[in-house]
């Protein structure tokens, strides 16, 4: 009975390897590569995982695939920097296409390394596009920002005050440093369509002040400011910014979701834009999730003569004969990609990798 059970479980072992096995196959099966694309690449400063994704793949977010990167090491991409040569393994037989490093050795004296390596490593996307709001846009719940900095009072009587400008704050404490951001509670979020799923609440990044005399009620100079900052805006400690070096790639599950809100309440957006999604990480997002923009088109009139019979309606003494309205249904069209850079548990928050045509609120997101 032993030897039964023990054959048994080898066989389902085996089984369940060939399944992981097909379905490693099925994943990197139709990987399509980029025209022209090269068997070999050097990597230069100033590269980004998704513009040399670019060059080997005609879907970039398919660049975990090629790699086989787990789940981990797409968290944790610091493994490609300047000089290193990328290689391009076709593959034969059926067999997917594939990437691997190869770094010259080369002997050098003992140096002590003054920057950190992971800091050399190239970033998901370009820096200058993301760095300006990473740690900025909030999400929160009721509570909002309960330990915030109040702003009581300016240094003249104006309503209305902006860049250059001094303020008077309590709250600040002295030991979170002397540059502090300054918020405003800004809309109440629900789920595209259902104004009983709340999301969360926005709070509105206003600008910076920095710290000029610490006390009981602070002074601060207000350095940056994308609104117009008034008395009652809340104040928290700057925190330290943080580079978002993610591996774009698709998300582990189905994913159906809406654009909510364009940032500084635009009316279209494009490349390099951020937006508001309904989906967080309670529905499968992490940072680095690559995600399609899709518009939806409405339905059209169909022309087209019908072979169904007439109705007929009787009104009062009149007998009328109609053909109903019918209507044909146009696919949702692709307009772009956007990358996830910040989450929160409902909601998150992305850039537009590339559009083809404006993006609007109320345009669908799904898996690319």
């Amino acid at each position: 009975m032993r030897q039964k059970f023990s054959m048994a479980k080898r066989l389902l072992v085996a089984c369940a390897a060939l399944l992981v096995l097909d379905a490693g196959m099925a994943r990197g099966a139709d990987i399509v590569l980029a025209p022209a694309v090269p068997d070999r690449y050097v990597v230069q400063r100033g590269d980004t995982l998704w513009g040399i994704a670019r060059k080997f793949l005609r879907d970039p977010w398919r660049w975990p695939d090629i790699w086989r990167l787990n789940r981990d090491q797409i968290r944790n991409p610091h493994w490609i920097y300047p000089g290193d040569v990328i290689v391009l393994e076709r593959g034969t037989a059926g067999a997917p296409p594939q990437l691997r490093l190869e770094r010259e050795t080369v002997r050098v004296s003992p140096t002590i390394r003054s920057t950190p390596i992971s800091a050399e490593a190239i970033a998901s996307i370009p820096p200058g596009d993301i760095e300006p709001y990473l740690t900025r846009s909030l999400i929160t719940g009721p509570e909002g920002l309960p330990n915030a900095a109040l702003i009581v009072a300016g240094r003249d009587p104006r309503v209305v005050r902006g860049e250059g400008d001094v303020v008077y704050a309590v709250g600040i404490d002295r030991n979170a440093g002397d540059l502090w951001h300054l918020y405003r509670p800004g809309r109440t979020l629900f789920a595209w369509g259902n104004p009983d799923a709340l999301l969360g609440y926005e709070q509105r990044f206003l600008g910076a002040a920095k710290v000029e005399r610490f006390g009981e009620v602070s002074t601060l100079r207000i350095t940056a400011a994308r609104e117009e900052i008034v008395l009652g805006d809340l104040l928290i400690p700057a925190p330290r910014e943080q580079i978002v070096n993610y591996v774009p790639h698709p998300p582990e599950k189905p994913i159906d979701g809406r654009i909510i809100d364009l940032d500084r309440n635009a009316t279209e957006a494009g490349r390099g834009w951020l937006v508001t999604l309904d989906k967080g990480a309670a529905d499968g997002l992490d940072v680095g999730t690559v995600l399609a923009i899709n518009r939806t088109v409405p339905s059209i009139p169909d022309p087209r003569p019908s072979l169904e019979p007439d109705r007929i309606e009787r009104f009062l003494e009149q007998t009328v004969s109609y053909q109903p309205e019918r209507w044909i249904n146009i696919p949702d069209e692709r307009t772009g990609l956007l990358f996830v850079y910040r989450v929160f548990d409902f909601a998150s928050l992305a850039i537009l990798l590339n559009t083809t045509d404006p993006v609007n609120v109320g345009d669908s997101v799904r898996n690319p």
